[in-house]
């Protein structure tokens, strides 16, 4: 069984894990911390690209700004997300104010906007605040479509 690629969260390093493992609480081979925490980490661009291209699981982005008030009444619903997703996705978030090229660069129009990655090539975005249930569901389906079309 070949293991996956999983980048960590904590010193963005990329780690190679069985499939099996995922459930278990795996650590990071480089700082030791957790790969999988429950909450979204938050990338600049330079880490988003590594998560994105490096990770060989699916990469749920919630692209937002500080002074957005539907991003910060979203903030928690993504949060529990992440717990509801992980290990088999991993969250983060992107403030396009500190990443504006990066928001540039993929037409992030507005926000929140969340896009789901998978293979490094974004599959799927929705832009407009959600709550927890209707982001877990939203992403469920558009794995299912995803892997329905490969």
């Amino acid at each position: 069984m070949n293991p996956l690629h999983v980048v960590c969260p904590h010193c963005h390093t990329t780690n190679r894990v069985h499939a099996d493992d995922l459930a278990h609480a795996p650590d990071c081979g480089h700082c030791h911390e957790a790969l999988f925490t429950g909450q979204p980490a938050n990338l600049g661009a330079t880490d988003f690209e590594r998560h994105v291209t490096r990770s060989q699981l699916p990469v749920l982005v919630d692209f937002w700004a500080p002074w957005c008030g539907p991003c910060k009444m979203m903030a928690p619903a993504f949060e529990q997300a992440a717990g509801a997703l992980e290990p088999r996705v991993q969250l983060v978030k992107v403030n396009t104010d500190e990443a504006q090229g990066l928001g540039a660069r993929l037409n992030i129009r507005s926000i929140p906007t969340v896009a789901l990655f998978v293979g490094g090539k974004e599959v799927a975005r929705q832009s407009g605040a959600m709550g927890a249930g209707d982001i877990v569901r939203w992403t469920q389906a558009q794995l299912a479509r995803v892997s329905t079309a490969a």
